[in-house]
């Protein structure tokens, strides 16, 4: 993916986040009278550390196992569906590219809904190239599982570890 591709994508139109939090919220409430369970922070952080362990490790079966069975994965210009395609996508990166560091700088989290940024740092294999981005990820749960995983990156201004 080029720089090019990445700024196309982190310069669309977003949503009104009422209307996306409206949509969720139906979504969730569709099939039952009651009120969608609510993640506490503390399970919501569990989970976003499992998934950066999953990244730093290389553990295709650890991150796509905190997916639902229909759970999406979506990064600038690519999206994959399901756990077994999820699993594919972190084997597929982790057979090119070793994650060296990956440092949380915050989670913001409201129920079934929280927004990760984190700063990513990996090295290309075949040519020793290291890279680093902000991202900022977009996360969407249900029954304490993944549903929705959107990172938007930032390569061209990646901010150094205060």
């Amino acid at each position: 993916m080029d720089i090019t591709s990445i700024n196309r994508a982190l310069s669309a139109e977003l949503p009104n986040p009422k209307e996306v939090l409206s949509a969720s919220n139906d979504l969730e409430n569709t099939n039952s009278r009651e009120p969608a369970k609510l993640l506490t922070l503390e399970a919501t952080q569990s989970i976003i550390h499992q998934a950066r362990d999953a990244w730093l490790t290389g553990n295709g079966d650890a991150f796509a196992n905190l997916f639902t069975a229909d759970g999406e994965l979506i990064v600038p210009g690519q999206r994959w569906v399901g756990r077994a395609a999820i699993r594919q996508a972190v084997i597929d990166f982790s057979a090119a590219y070793s994650v060296i560091k990956i440092d949380i700088r915050r989670i913001v989290a409201d129920g079934n809904q929280s927004v990760v940024e984190w700063h990513w740092q990996d090295t290309e294999k075949a040519t020793g190239k290291r890279s680093a981005a902000d991202d900022a990820i977009v996360i969407d749960f249900k029954a304490g599982q993944i549903t929705r995983w959107r990172e938007y990156i930032d390569a061209k201004t990646p901010t150094a570890q205060p």
